[in-house]
């Protein structure tokens, strides 16, 4: 039912988009709904676990061993 958009739609939420936000917010608008996928998309990358990098690993830090207590004489 819903599985398609094509050009009429995206004119029509386009010219419903200007008349409600006005020429002169609308691009800031766009940049901010631009920034928010952009900022999703990376998030989504950085939380699979088959894309983690090499360099991002990071190695555990050794255990160290427990202090030995002050020799009491």
């Amino acid at each position: 039912m819903f599985s398609q958009v094509g050009p009429g739609e995206i004119i029509l939420v386009l010219a419903i988009a200007l008349i409600v936000l006005g020429p002169k917010r609308l691009p800031s608008a766009a940049r901010s709904v631009g920034k928010g996928l952009r900022e999703f998309k990376q998030s989504l990358t950085e939380a699979d676990p088959r894309h983690v990098e090499e360099d991002d690993y990071e190695e555990p830090a050794p255990k160290r061993a427990p202090a030995k207590p002050p020799a009491t004489d």
